[in-house]
């Protein structure tokens, strides 16, 4: 069997397999939540209530590609109505373009931190397992999803806006000690990786070549 076998509709939305992610996916996202518990919390708190929703990123990420996956599962087509393709694709481009950025983000903090000194634990390790799969998941499955460039529009200005919110009012999520004198860098990163990762679904969606030998063609209307 060939990498691209491997790597087609057939393979990758097999029921046995799509199951399993949901067996990661679901309970790793309930995780993810409870790991934010302390700076929920804290921004309850000593933030405006707006500010919440903004806070915990990775887990948000997870939730909206365990939807996207969970509606490529039950309806493989496009949604018949368009009010639903809109729905559909604002939450499958939000997957892609967060689960790459997010994905990404967390890995280059553990390193980074670990670069000026801190310890990378098991946990640590776990994260950059967990958070490199996000990445990946997020650019083999986006090829089987419906977004367009309306809606990943959308899902860019509402992740532009997330992180302008992060670092305008201090939410970002919690850094290693070892990092807190590289805020400001970190944000300007956080934002060039989010133009990367928008950038990452507009190929994974619409690049000639992946449709060509990677996927069947999808409708573009959204």
């Amino acid at each position: 069997m060939t990498w691209r076998a491997l790597l087609s509709r057939e393979v990758l939305t097999y029921r046995g397999l799509m199951l399993l992610l949901m067996l990661f996916y679901i309970p790793g996202t309930i995780f993810g939540y409870y790991w934010y518990d302390d700076q929920l919390k804290d921004t309850f708190s000593n933030n405006p209530l707006w500010h919440l929703p903004f806070v915990p990123d990775s887990p948000t990420a997870s939730l909206f590609f365990t939807a996207a996956l969970l509606w490529l599962w039950i309806q493989p087509g496009p949604s018949a109505r368009s009010w639903v393709r809109g729905i559909r694709g604002i939450i499958e481009a939000l997957a892609v373009v967060t689960s790459v950025k997010y994905g990404v983000w967390a890995c280059a903090i553990i390193f980074a931190a670990a670069a000026q000194g801190d310890t990378i634990e098991p946990s640590s390790w776990m994260l950059v397992l967990s958070h490199g799969a996000m990445a990946v998941c997020a650019v083999l499955y986006g090829r089987f999803f419906h977004y367009g460039i309306l809606t990943l529009a959308v899902a860019a200005i509402w992740t532009f806006l997330n992180d302008s919110i992060d670092y305008g009012y201090g939410v970002y999520p919690y850094l290693p000690y070892e990092l807190k004198d590289n805020v400001a860098s970190i944000a300007w990163f956080t934002f060039m990786l989010t133009a990367f990762s928008v950038l990452i679904a507009v190929l994974v969606r619409f690049n000639p070549q992946w449709n060509r030998r990677l996927r069947v063609a999808e409708d573009k209307r959204f």
